[in-house]
Formats: C-alpha cells, structure tokens, sequence
C-alpha cells in the first residue's frame, strides 16, 4: 500500500499541531510527512518534535504537487485563510477545529471543498470516541428512548496568556473548546429552537476574554447546555456528557482520562427504565471503563481511509456548515 504524502501547515499550541503531527509521524504504514511551516512563528518555543522533518514555507508545501493531503493545525485566525488556499489548489484537507471566526470565510472553503469534491475532516476530538459511539449507537437503536435533554462540559486551568487569547475569538472558550461539545449536541439532537449565548470573562479586570463559555439550547421537549470554563481547578477529570431520554440515561463521566504518549480512557454509566435491576431510588445502572484509546490516531487513520476511498466522511461538508453557524450563534455572533 503506497504512503499518503503529506505535509502540516501550522505549529500552534493552541491547537492540537503537536499531537496531530505525533500521530502522523507515528503511523508510518499510512503517512509519510514531508514537511512543516510554522506560520505562527513559535516553532523554537514549541516541542522539538517538529524537528523531525523540514521546515518550509507555507507557499512552498502548498505548491508542491507530489502531496496527497495538507494538514492545517495553525491558530484559528489563520486555519481557514490557509485550508481556503490549499482548496484552491485542489488538496484534500484536514483542519483543525472549529473553522473561522468568520462565517463567510468557512462558508467560501465549504463552497471550494463541495465545488471540488475535495475529501475534507475536522478535528473534533471527541467523534472517535469510543464512548461515544457506543452512546451514539443506543440513541440511534432506540434504547434511551425520545432524547429530551444534553448535558456537556468540558473545562480546564488555563495559563493566563491563553485567557487572554480568548479576546480573538467570539465567545472565547466556548469557541475554542465549546465548539467539541456544541458538534455532540448537534449530532444528537440537530438544530436548535432558539439559542441563548451566556459566556463571560471571570476576569476582565485582568485582560482576560470570554474564559467562561456557555450556551443554552432550546428544542420543542427539552433544553440542552454546552458548559466549558478556563478557570476550572480541576476541570479536565469533570468533562462529562450526559444524555437523557425517556427510556434511559447515558452518562460519559469523566469523558476523558489523561493516560502516556497521548493516550486517554474514559468511563460510562448506562441507566435503563426497563433493567431487571431497577429497584428504585438507589438504582445506580451499569458502570464500565474503557481502556485507554489515541484519539488522533484514529482521526488520523479515518482521514486516510476517506483519502482512500475505503470510507465516506460521515461528517459532509453541509453538516460541517450548518455546525459553524450553530457554533458561532451560540459564541453570541449576530
């Protein structure tokens, strides 16, 4: 099986660049990486790994017509100016979440990608969950009966340059991390009513964007909230997800544990109106642990796959469209 030729756009800490080209890197029967640009200048202060292959220009990668896919892991305010160019050129492309802070930008790359027929993914941590789809399977299988509610959050300690960061993106942390748990309500229950936009700063006094991010979503039976903080002691081991329906809940709590080389694991538990052990109050449902999963590997193996032609991108680019609309709305843009 020949080797996908590709090269990264992008050494942004503040998106996954590290752990993406990791994964590439890692995966030498799929990848060969030819080369990096670091079009947000931070290469000397960022990891050493991307040492392990050249360093060139963005133009350079974007005019080298051996490649089979670009990968753009570059700040948000940069992303889809570069994934628009690489388009242009007629490069499958995997980007980092959640797009743009400019809805026109995205709407014209989503243009170019359906125009060209381009394969083109999104890096939503969470779509290759293993949790997670088992979650997305009951809802899909009527188990849990009619969906009524979404519950998710997803918070952190952010260093202070970060929450400062925040100040160039709408809705701040809701945009920057919001954006994966707004993409599961999405899935789960489509689009909205109404919409109420509820982000904050903790800190204004200190500089500090929108680090506190919520929205509320409104369906005709139920409401549902997406709640991510930048602020959080401990927040990363309380991300959950929790879904309720007329048959059952499903909680992912927490939906991730940190494990070694960027590896993670998660734990569920499963509640169900018809179980045999349900006796009342204290019925506690059905608890399991995952065992430790990559999730950039296997985004990184699926966008191969969908290269391929060995899968279709369950996520087409019309969903993607109408999921950065919904994001941007709850981010508060008008």
């Amino acid at each position: 099986m020949k080797k996908l030729r590709v090269a990264q756009i992008g050494c942004s800490e503040s998106t996954h660049a590290r752990q993406i080209f990791s994964s590439l890197m890692r995966q030498t029967d799929l990848f060969e990486v030819v080369a990096i640009a670091d079009v947000d200048h931070h290469r000397a202060e960022r990891d050493e790994r991307f040492n392990a292959v050249p360093l060139r220009s963005a133009e350079e990668i974007l005019n080298d017509t051996t490649l089979d896919a670009v990968f753009i892991e570059c700040d948000e305010v940069l992303a889809t100016r570069y994934a628009i160019a690489a388009a242009e050129r007629g490069f499958p492309i995997f980007m980092d979440k959640p797009g743009s802070p400019s809805d026109g930008d995205f709407d014209h790359l989503i243009d170019l990608i359906e125009e060209k027929r381009l394969p083109f993914a999104i890096g939503y941590m969470y779509r290759t969950n293993p949790a997670v789809l088992q979650l997305l399977e009951e809802i899909k299988s009527g188990k849990l009966g009619e969906i009524y509610s979404v519950e998710a959050q997803m918070s952190c300690l952010q260093k202070d340059f970060r929450r400062e960061f925040f100040k160039t993106l709408p809705g701040g942390m809701l945009y920057y991390l919001g954006c994966h748990l707004i993409d599961l309500i999405y899935q789960i229950q489509g689009e909205p009513d109404e919409v109420l936009p509820l982000s904050c700063s903790i800190a204004p006094e200190k500089g500090f964007g929108e680090d506190f991010g919520m929205t509320v979503f409104q369906y005709p039976k139920g409401v549902s909230f997406a709640r991510t903080c930048g602020a959080e002691v401990g927040g990363f081991t309380r991300r959950q997800l929790v879904v309720h329906g007329t048959k059952g809940s499903f909680e992912i709590n927490p939906l991730e544990i940190l494990a070694e080389n960027d590896f993670v694991s998660c734990k569920i538990r499963r509640c169900y109106a018809d179980d045999p052990e349900n006796h009342g109050w204290n019925y506690d449902g059905i608890r399991e642990e995952f065992p430790a999963f990559n999730r950039y590997d296997a985004t990184t193996a699926n966008f191969a796959a969908y290269l391929r032609g060995e899968k279709q991108n369950p996520y087409t680019p019309d969903y993607e469209r109408i999921l950065h609309k919904l994001i941007l709305k709850a981010c508060g843009v008008k």
